[in-house]
């Protein structure tokens, strides 16, 4: 199989679609909800982390130095990781189940995991 090779840009920009698509799933869930108070929290919560994490992207796209990259990319781990708790958390809870919510995961943790390697590629410790 051949292994199909993205320029930085095309990278770039299939990240940005992927960490929309991300977003738009957790809104998804988000409305599918029970009415409950922790749903209710555990969702909007959700749904601000994954926004933050798609809209900071798009910061990250325009940092005018390596410095502001890093602390740019750094906002975008954090709130995707954040993400990734309140999912944690509605599974917990027993809001959701696990297998309900297993692919939107997977998909958020390779992001964490290619921006993750992103952010340490820039040299900062």
């Amino acid at each position: 199989m051949e292994q199909v090779r993205l320029d930085k840009g095309e990278f770039a920009d299939s990240i940005e679609q992927r960490l929309k698509t991300f977003m738009l799933r957790c809104v998804q869930v988000f409305r599918a909800l029970p009415q409950s108070y922790e749903s209710q929290h555990f969702g909007k919560q959700l749904v601000r982390s994954s926004s933050s994490s798609a809209a900071n992207y798009r910061a990250v796209r325009r940092a005018r130095s390596q410095n502001e990259f890093f602390a740019k990319i750094s906002i975008v781990v954090e709130e995707l990781d954040e993400s990734l708790f309140w999912l944690e958390m509605l599974i917990f809870t027993e809001i959701l189940s696990e297998s309900r919510l297993s692919v939107l995961m997977d998909e958020g943790y390779q992001l964490l995991k290619i921006l993750s390697k992103s952010r340490s590629s820039t040299g900062h410790n």
